[in-house]
C-alpha cells in the first residue's frame, strides 16, 4: 500500500512511522580523520557527512584585527547523488558554504580566543565538508557534523616571545596534549522545516522534500535562540506558518542540542581507547 507524505503529515504520521517533529536515528563519530585538528562523521538516515577542521596560523583580517576566522569549503561528491554531477554539486556547495558563513559569527564562537597577536598572528580554522551520501535534510546533518568536528578540534597552545629589539617570535608547545579546546556551547544547529500540505515536518526524507514546495531553515542555539532563518524553495509561506515553524524549530532545536552534547561528552569521556567504527576507523 502506498502512503502519501501529504496525507500522512495531516495525521502526524509519516511514511516511516515518525511524527512530524521526530528525527531519524543520528550516528555521530568524532576524531575519524588523523591528519586534521578535529573531525566528525554524521549519518542521518541515508545522509552521510564527513567534516574535517584544520587549524593553521594566519594573519587577522584588517576589519577584525583581534580575531581569528573560519573558512568553509563544501564538496558535493558526485557519488552522493546523480544531481551533483557537473555544476549541480558546485552550486549547492556554494549555497551550503554561504549558509554556514551566515550562522557562524562572533556570537556563535569565540573568535577572539583564536587571536595570537593582534594584527599579526591568529588561528584560521579551515572547515572542509564532504557529502558522501544524500538522503535528505542536508543542512541539518551538516550543521550537526560541523559542531561535532569543532567540539573535537584541538588547537596547539602558543606563546609570543618578544626580544629586546621588539621583534616577536611564536613558540608552539611541544606537548601534544597542551591544547586549547573550542567552546561550542553557543554554536547553533540548523533545523529545517518542510511545509507539506497544511503541516510542516522536520528531518525530511528525499521523498518528503519532493512533496514540499517551501522550507524554512532555522538556526537555533542550545538555549532555543534563533540566530538566523532562511526560506528555500519556490513556494510561499504565510506569516502564521512562519511563526509556527519558528516555534517548532526552537523547541526541536533545544532537544537536538541536548542529545548532541550528551553524545559528544560521552564519547570524549571514553578517551583514545574507544572503539572506532566505519571505514575510517
Amino acid at each position: 500500500m502506498y502512503h502519501s507524505p501529504i496525507k500522512g503529515s495531516r495525521e502526524d504520521l509519516r511514511v516511516d512511522g515518525r511524527g512530524c517533529e521526530d528525527y531519524r536515528c543520528v550516528e555521530v563519530e568524532t576524531d575519524v580523520v588523523s591528519n586534521t585538528s578535529g573531525s566528525a562523521r554524521v549519518k542521518l538516515g541515508h545522509t552521510d557527512i564527513l567534516v574535517g577542521v584544520k587549524a593553521e596560523m594566519g594573519t587577522p583580517k584588517l576589519e577584525k584585527p583581534n580575531e581569528g576566522y573560519l573558512e568553509f569549503f563544501v564538496d558535493c561528491s558526485a557519488s552522493a547523488t546523480p544531481e551533483f554531477e557537473g555544476r549541480g554539486g558546485d552550486d549547492l556547495g556554494t549555497e551550503i558554504a554561504n549558509t554556514l558563513y551566515r550562522i557562524f559569527n562572533k556570537s556563535s564562537i569565540d573568535l577572539e580566543s583564536l587571536c595570537i597577536s593582534p594584527r599579526e598572528h591568529c588561528w584560521a580554522l579551515y572547515v572542509d565538508v564532504l557529502l558522501l551520501e544524500c538522503g535528505g535534510n542536508l543542512f541539518d546533518a551538516i550543521s550537526i557534523a560541523v559542531k561535532a568536528a569543532l567540539f573535537n578540534t584541538r588547537i596547539p597552545r602558543v606563546r609570543v616571545l618578544e626580544d629586546e629589539e621588539g621583534s616577536k617570535d611564536i613558540e608552539l608547545s611541544d606537548d601534544p596534549y597542551d591544547c586549547i579546546q573550542l567552546s561550542v556551547e553557543n554554536v547553533p544547529c540548523i533545523v529545517t522545516l518542510c511545509k507539506i500540505g497544511y503541516r510542516h515536518v522536520v528531518d525530511a526524507t528525499l521523498q518528503e522534500e519532493a512533496c514540499s514546495l517551501a522550507s524554512l531553515l532555522v538556526s537555533v542555539t542550545s538555549k532555543g535562540v534563533v540566530t538566523c532563518m532562511r526560506k528555500v524553495g519556490k513556494g510561499s509561506l504565510d506569516p502564521e506558518s512562519i511563526f509556527e515553524m519558528l516555534e517548532t524549530g526552537k523547541r526541536v532545536g533545544k532537544v537536538l542540542h541536548a542529545s548532541l552534547q550528551s553524545i559528544l561528552h560521552k564519547e570524549e569521556s571514553l578517551g583514545p581507547k574507544r572503539q572506532k567504527v566505519g571505514f575510517l576507523g
